[in-house]
């Protein structure tokens, strides 16, 4: 017996083809999960199962028809998806994680992605969890309370597309979509133990773009990079609301059917520390080097080797709280009332940044870039660790003061390449002695998305991702 909720989004096309399951069987399994493990874990805070199973039995159609008469499927035909509550979903209100957010509301309008998966036959489930307005690295809200972690329910998802995260790796769905302005993909994949991708800037079309500005980037949460490589291939179709996304993809380029070829070759940059990690724990750092060894054996060329850089965290918090300000002073003072501590100080902070600064400080990043951008023309792929910490304890919104230390200090390995719009992912690499997951990341040059996720696919082959026992 195959248990349909641990299977991958190709897995079950694989079933799917063969007439093994269909797409409503999946969707009930995956939804009597939901409705057994969620109450405790918090992934979900908007969930349509009317709507989930009208759109599997529409699947279930199709793929008869593919069957008897061989006609085409969607890309996702039948697949459970999530989607992350910042992003726009018809039908379905997004609160952005905030209590200010008034759900009575036209909701008529699907994000560039989610249009994207509709078109491709995914099985939209509901709306997973967010801080409020996407503002931190762990999930937790006044609105939705703490996002636990599947490995330790005392332990943090991760942020802040923790509710994607958590609800792929504990099979609440084969595919989660998250954003990432500072991590907020990669992260909480470290913290889960899942694959979350972070593709270049641009990649995937966005609608409406984000107040923190060209940070921003849309990314899937899977449990193998062949997921998040199919997930990547509909959700990077174009869409003309973007006027910043890159130039659409030759017709009929997949990145799923790059996958194969391996590193052989590959020039790898292994940085433990970034040349500015002073804090880093020592199972996290013995993975990375557990990880370089195997790109190595695997017949990369893989040198000890740091980009060269200061650590950007106060480049990043300084353009992430000018754009929390943005969004501030649009909310009402009733609004205001509503909002999360910690969204409240990034904004105060925020504040107090004016014009001539937010200059100076985009003139900062120009130059990370341009130093990375020159970095890369050696290397294929930087190898570092995900997060410098594994999963830390779930607190609720305000528990600490809001400072770029307290914020972000933690990850020190994520925010660099928010700012520089390279793509990015993290990989699992097995458990702590705790028995919390591990994980690496691999970063590669700007719009070398088919080039990551190649070395992705060879080095998760060494170390698969594990599940945890719910």
């Amino acid at each position: 017996m195959t248990d349909l909720t641990s299977c991958t989004a190709n897995e079950l096309i694989t079933l799917y083809r063969d007439g093994r399951t269909t797409p409503t069987e999946v969707t009930r399994a995956v939804l009597d999960r939901v409705a057994r493990l969620n109450p405790a874990l918090n992934a979900f805070c908007w969930e349509d199962e009317a709507a989930a199973l009208a759109s599997a039995a529409r699947s279930d159609a199709r793929w008869q028809m593919h069957r008897e008469r061989g006609e085409a499927v969607g890309d996702l035909e039948g697949v459970p998806v999530s989607i992350k509550d910042l992003i726009l979903t018809q039908g379905w209100p997004t609160l952005r994680g905030s209590r200010c957010i008034d759900p009575a509301q036209d909701w008529s309008v699907d994000a560039p992605v989610t249009a994207r998966l509709r078109e491709a036959g995914a099985v939209l489930l509901g709306k997973t969890t967010t801080p409020e307005f996407g503002c931190k690295g762990e999930t937790n809200s006044l609105l939705t309370g703490i996002t636990r972690n599947p490995w330790d329910f005392s332990k943090t998802s991760g942020g802040s597309s923790g509710g994607a995260a958590a609800a792929v790796s504990a099979g609440l769905g084969p595919l989660g979509i998250g954003t990432d302005g500072a991590g907020s993909v990669r992260i909480p994949a470290a913290f889960c133990g899942n694959v979350g991708l972070k593709p270049s800037f641009g990649r995937v079309p966005a609608f409406p773009l984000s107040p923190f500005g060209s940070v921003a980037h849309l990314g899937p949460h899977a449990m193998s990079v062949e997921d998040v490589a199919r997930a990547l291939t509909v959700m990077s179709r174009p869409d003309a609301r973007d006027w910043t996304s890159l130039q659409p993809l030759p017709e009929g380029f997949r990145f799923e059917e790059q996958l194969g070829g391996g590193v052989k070759g590959l020039r790898v940059a292994y940085s433990s520390r970034l040349g500015y990690v002073r804090d880093l724990h020592p199972e996290l750092e013995r993975a990375t080097a557990q990880a370089a060894q195997a790109l190595s054996d695997l017949g990369a060329k893989v040198e000890a080797c740091d980009p060269g850089i200061e650590d950007p965290l106060e480049i990043t918090t300084s353009l992430w709280f000018a754009g929390s300000y943005q969004v501030w002073r649009t909310l009402s003072a009733e609004q205001q009332a509503l909002c999360d501590p910690d969204f409240r100080a990034q904004a105060e902070l925020g504040a107090m940044i004016d014009a001539n600064a937010l200059h100076q400080w985009n003139q900062k990043r120009g130059l990370l870039g341009s130093h990375l951008r020159h970095f890369m023309q050696s290397f294929d792929l930087i190898l570092t660790p995900s997060t410098a910490v594994p999963a830390f304890e779930a607190l609720p919104a305000g528990h600490s003061p809001m400072d770029p230390a307290h914020m972000l200090g933690w990850t020190p390995y994520t925010y660099p390449f928010n700012l520089s719009q390279q793509p990015a992912i993290s990989l699992p690499w097995g458990l702590s002695a705790e028995g919390l997951p591990l994980a690496v990341q691999l970063v590669a040059p700007m719009f070398s998305d088919a080039l990551l996720l190649r070395a992705a696919a060879a080095l998760q082959a060494c170390n698969p991702p594990l599940r945890p026992s719910l």
